[in-house]
């Protein structure tokens, strides 16, 4: 990837003057890796209006210095006091910090910062400086979701009855892992039968039964970069009730990805999703968001629920992710994650999200 990180730079710097912020240190590693390109697990970046610095220690200097964009790398023994050592030596009094880090590391720097120093947290700002992706950016995350296509079709004609869950989630992982994924992008749920319910019901060794839907949330990261994507299948001809609530998740799904483009509220995509579940007397049974972002973390920046501030706009990336979860019965999602173009959108996933099932053949 070519990344300007000159260009991201930049953000941080007209933070600092907008806020009137002499410095600004960050330590989370998808902040890194966006700000300085740091693919490490321990390091801090410090940005001033002039300079920018980044410290790690010993087992990182080497990696640091292949990777890292920024005027000066330096080592520290511990973390804290060689972030309150490079902050002397900058000469700053006001200085901004990740609303993310622990209370205890707060508690460390200003304990053992200057008594001068003044603190201030800042989440929504960092959030929304990697809220519109580059090309660079959607190129890996297409790839991951190309990664995602390819796998669950080698896995699909697996799901039969009589496989547990957590076969199909590690072969699932291993499909992805042998084409080329970095990593998984969260540990992967495989919900079958009265588990389907579970919004986030990781694999269990329960063994899939005809008549059945099974739900597969998976993703994987390529270049830091993930893809999100949830299939619900069918194992055999289901129950009535649950063929219905899949037809109605689907049409909630397909009502809001086509409604994307900018200038859209993000909360009217939600409302257009949850009305058609609600007027279909299952709104109790529909809980959470109707999407978030997808980039560097898995959920960022944007959101996509009933407490959305923002509109769409391009560059964008977010899933759309309708369910509706019964208990004791099963359950429905079924999600794509969409780009908002200059004039619509373009959706990134691309396995079928039609009715499938696996015994059967696929019908709409």
């Amino acid at each position: 990837m070519i990344i300007d990180y000159p260009y991201r730079h930049s953000k941080i710097t007209g933070l600092l003057e907008a806020r009137e912020l002499d410095a600004f240190i960050m330590f989370g590693r998808e902040n890194l890796r966006y700000f300085c390109g740091f693919t490490g697990t321990s390091g801090v970046l410090l940005v001033t209006r002039q300079h920018t610095r980044f410290l790690t220690d010993s087992r990182y200097v080497t990696q640091a210095q292949e990777q890292v964009v920024a005027n000066e790398i330096g080592e520290y023994k511990l973390q804290i006091e060689g972030v309150i050592k490079g902050l002397a030596d900058l000469a700053v009094e006001h200085i901004g910090f990740e609303a993310s880090l622990e209370y205890s590391q707060v508690e460390d720097l200003k304990e053992k910062g200057h008594a001068s120093w003044q603190w201030t947290p800042f989440k929504q700002e960092l959030q929304n400086f990697r809220l519109h992706k580059s090309s660079d950016e959607i190129a890996a995350i297409e790839e991951a979701t190309r990664l995602n296509a390819e796998a669950f079709a080698e896995i699909l004609p697996l799901v039969k009855p009589g496989i547990s869950e957590r076969e199909l989630a590690l072969r699932l992982e291993f499909a992805l892992k042998k084409r080329g994924a970095e990593e998984k992008a969260f540990d992967f749920i495989v919900a079958s039968g009265e588990r389907g319910a579970l919004p986030h019901g990781v694999a269990t060794d329960r063994l899939l039964g005809r008549g059945e839907l099974v739900t597969f949330d998976f993703g994987c990261r390529v270049n830091g970069y993930h893809s999100d994507e949830t299939v619900t299948l069918s194992i055999g001809e289901p129950a009535d009730k649950l063929r219905e609530v899949y037809d109605l998740v689907l049409a909630a799904h397909d009502r809001a990805l086509e409604a994307v483009a900018p200038g859209i509220p993000l909360v009217d995509l939600d409302r257009l999703a949850r009305k058609l579940i609600d007027d279909a007397g299952y709104g109790d049974f529909f809980g959470h968001g109707l999407g978030h972002g997808v980039g560097l973390e898995v959920h960022e920046a944007p959101l996509v629920s009933p407490r959305s501030t923002l509109v769409a706009e391009e560059g964008m990336v977010f899933t759309i992710e309708p369910g509706i979860y019964l208990p004791g019965v099963g359950g429905v999602r079924i999600e794509d994650m969409v780009l908002v173009t200059s004039d619509g959108h373009r959706v990134l996933t691309s396995i079928p999200k039609a009715f499938c099932d696996t015994l059967g053949g696929r019908r709409t």
